[in-house]
């Protein structure tokens, strides 16, 4: 028989860059002698033999190519449904579907609606997905990489051998596919690409649900959407509340370093979900904020180097294993919120960089495009793939594992172009400016549509300078989240915690100037990792004074946070006093609550946290000046102050006084704004949270004598680095 390949078609094939294997491989109509007829190919390298079987009966096939190409000859039909039928030459035999006698599965509107930008389940699409196509169980994979030359599926299932499971490209779309017969789930593989230039790349799934635990790097197929939810009823609760008017307190977590086992193992996500939810419903948060669980290769990195965007990692168990945990989450009514870094990707081989042998996923530009701090790439913003790949996944989250919100990280060095760079490193904008305005596109696009749809998340901004309305809508020209990290305050507020309890009083504005600027975004009050790590020693340990006072002075400092306007963000371990710096390669120092005073803070703050949520003065009126009044914030002599906290209807308010020096105030008249009795519910210098036990019996009468501005007032004890917390007493009806 004679071979009806050409010798350039069939070399395209042999030395993979052929853009379209379809063309020669599969059912092909041919023409012989003038006659029509049909022709099946096959590469086949493993096979020494090779037959099709059609309607249970076999036709050999002619080995055409030594590499592996075999043919044979057969009627002309309409889309014959074959196999082969292979032996090898240890005279091993078995049956194979063909993968080239299958349509293509993406739709046009498919790949114009993700060539547009707006395509926001396109990782139901891309990536690789478990179906029946045409009668037949396998996997879809898909890809997007339209600068390759050619691009190819490797795994177990075909030695690694990039030749063998070449996919189609889908034209101007970029994108290429294939479905293969009978694969299964667990499958492992990756892409080979052949840019260009020939060279050859292995990279992982920018869309895997699934990453092998590194420090292997394969995809994994798998399918999500299996695991059996039971928050319903949580959920329908989320999605009508008004987050800006709710208390949160929020517990910031890494999960490779909260707890281990004695071994210095992992702590799974199933242990997790029964150790670490049941402490923070324990300890009143209302939310855990999880440190990037996307799947990332090194540790080092605490997660901030995403490799896999829709994976969670492998380190700590299954995809299913994580649903579990945001799931036992839900059950104890604790939101899940966790970092998302669209910031930037790292330069590791498998992952998005230079993808397709150009820069696909980032800036071409190093101008744009190279963080020289972190030594990763940016994303091109401007560019409707990227944005869409972004967005689709930050939607992901939200559907598939019932996110509560995502804390975006690193938004200043998103909207500034010359973000850590000197003059003559980055290129200004079309307008001179140096706004990052196509990455701004990308924040208000990303924003518009999480809560178009979920109005129920918390969309939050690790923004530190002072960029007009991050958190205002983008109807009013804002950003579009609806909180921001307030970077400010906790910069000055640490610098003042840290002076000497002396010299505190000649820094009284760094205490009080946070509250020039408090309302003009809706903001949430951080003590975060990075507060903790590289020489800045950890929280208790920042605190001036000896033992007692160290503890004294960081329940004042919490005291104060949880008063001041703004929602509440705690690092962990900073609730039991961790001396240590946070060292993300071993647990939180948990045997320190074998001693008094650890567990003395560890109940301040589970105390703290109660009085917070069951006080609506606390918690309702975060962002408006009609929720706070100072009643006095000049007592910089005693290193005092003090001021009232009001609820939406102004029928709860709350009276906070503290005072940062380690002399105690007798006799200290402070302003009240009603004659009546008003009951200590809360002093930092209790006894049972390791303080002195001065205080003022549960609560006094106010005097009708007019002071601070206000028509009566109380005459105090204030104990010494002590914050209180007085409510007035409502009158019996």
């Amino acid at each position: 028989m004679a071979c009806t390949i050409s010798k350039e078609q069939m070399e395209r094939i042999i030395y993979s860059y052929h853009w379209d294997p379809f063309q020669v491989l599969g059912y092909q109509e041919v023409e012989i002698d003038g006659k029509k007829v049909g022709s099946i190919r096959g590469f086949l390298p493993d096979a020494k033999t090779a037959e099709v079987k059609i309607n249970n009966k076999l036709l050999k096939m002619e080995k055409v190519h030594n590499d592996g190409m075999f043919e044979v000859i057969i009627e002309k039909a309409e889309k014959p449904n074959y196999s082969f039928k292979l032996t090898n030459n240890e005279n091993h035999s078995w049956e194979l579907k063909d993968p080239y006698k299958y349509s293509p599965v993406l739709t046009d509107f498919d790949l114009h609606l993700f060539g547009e930008g707006n395509h926001y389940r396109i990782f139901e699409k891309l990536g690789s997905h478990l179906i029946e196509h045409e009668g037949t169980k396998g996997v879809l994979f898909a890809v997007w990489a339209p600068n390759a030359k050619r691009v190819s599926i490797i795994g177990n299932f075909n030695h690694w051998d990039g030749r063998r499971n070449q996919m189609r490209t889908r034209g101007a779309s970029g994108i290429w596919e294939l479905f293969i017969p009978d694969l299964v789930e667990g499958e492992v593989y990756k892409y080979e690409v052949k840019t260009q230039d020939d060279k050859i790349l292995q990279k992982a799934d920018p869309y895997a649900f699934r990453a092998e635990l590194r420090p292997k790097t394969a995809s994994m197929v798998h399918t999500i959407g299996k695991y059996k939810w039971n928050d319903k009823n949580y959920m329908e609760v989320r999605d009508k509340s008004n987050h800006l008017s709710d208390p949160t307190s929020i517990y910031e977590v890494h999960l490779g370093s909260w707890k281990r086992k004695d071994n210095n193992d992992f702590l799974t996500y199933r242990e997790l979900a029964d150790d670490l939810v049941n402490y923070v419903a324990e300890m009143g948060y209302t939310h855990i904020e999880l440190m990037p669980i996307t799947e990332h290769p090194f540790d080092g990195s605490w997660g901030y180097q995403v490799t896999g965007f829709f994976a969670p990692t492998s380190r700590f168990g299954t995809p299913e294993d994580f649903c579990y945990f945001v799931d036992k989450c839900h059950e104890k009514n604790i939101g899940v919120l966790m970092d998302w870094v669209p910031a930037h990707f790292p330069t590791d081989a498998h992952g998005l960089a230079q993808f397709d042998g150009t820069a696909l996923y980032e800036h071409a530009d190093p101008r744009k495009g190279f963080h020289k701090d972190w030594t990763t790439f940016i994303f091109n913003y401007g560019r409707n793939e990227v944005r869409n790949f972004l967005i689709s996944n930050a939607l992901f989250w939200l559907d598939y594992y019932h996110i509560d919100g995502l804390r975006v990280d690193a938004v200043a060095s998103l909207l500034y172009l010359d973000y850590a760079r000197k003059d003559g490193e980055w290129i200004p904008n079309q307008y001179g400016g140096n706004e990052n305005l196509e990455a701004i596109y990308f924040i208000k696009r990303l924003n518009e549509q999480v809560y178009l749809e979920h109005p129920g998340v918390l969309m939050i901004a690790e923004e530190s300078t002072a960029w007009a309305g991050v958190s205002r809508p983008t109807y009013l020209g804002g950003l579009g989240f609806e909180l921001k990290w307030n970077m400010g305050w906790m910069n000055d507020f640490l610098f003042y915690m840290q002076k000497d309890s002396i010299h505190k009083k000649y820094h009284h504005n760094n205490l009080t100037f946070s509250m020039i600027y408090a309302f003009n975004e809706n903001f949430v009050l951080v003590l975060s990792h990075d507060e903790v790590v590289h020489g800045k020693k950890a929280l208790i340990s920042k605190m001036p004074g000896d033992d007692w006072q160290k503890f004294a002075n960081l329940r004042t400092a919490i005291g104060y946070m949880y008063g001041h306007p703004g929602k509440k963000l705690m690092f962990m371990g900073g609730e039991f006093g961790q001396w240590n710096e946070w060292n993300a390669e071993q647990s939180l120092d948990w045997h320190l609550l074998n001693w008094d005073r650890h567990r003395e803070l560890q109940l301040y703050f589970k105390n703290l946290n109660r009085v917070y949520k069951e006080n609506p003065a606390l918690y309702e009126v975060d962002f408006q000046w009609h929720g706070f009044e100072w009643v006095n914030c000049n007592d910089w002599e005693n290193s005092s102050l003090s001021f009232i906290r009001r609820s939406n209807d102004h029928e709860d308010a709350i009276l906070v006084l503290a005072n940062f020096t380690p002399v105690p105030r007798y006799n200290y008249r402070v302003g009240v704004p009603k004659h009546c009795h008003w009951d200590e519910i809360l002093n930092s210098d209790a006894k049972e949270f390791g303080g002195s036990g001065m205080g003022n019996f549960g609560g006094f009468w106010s005097d009708q004598i007019p002071w601070d501005n206000q028509p009566c007032s109380l005459n105090l004890t204030i104990p010494p680095l002590s914050v209180l917390m007085f409510k007035p007493k409502k009158e019996e009806k």
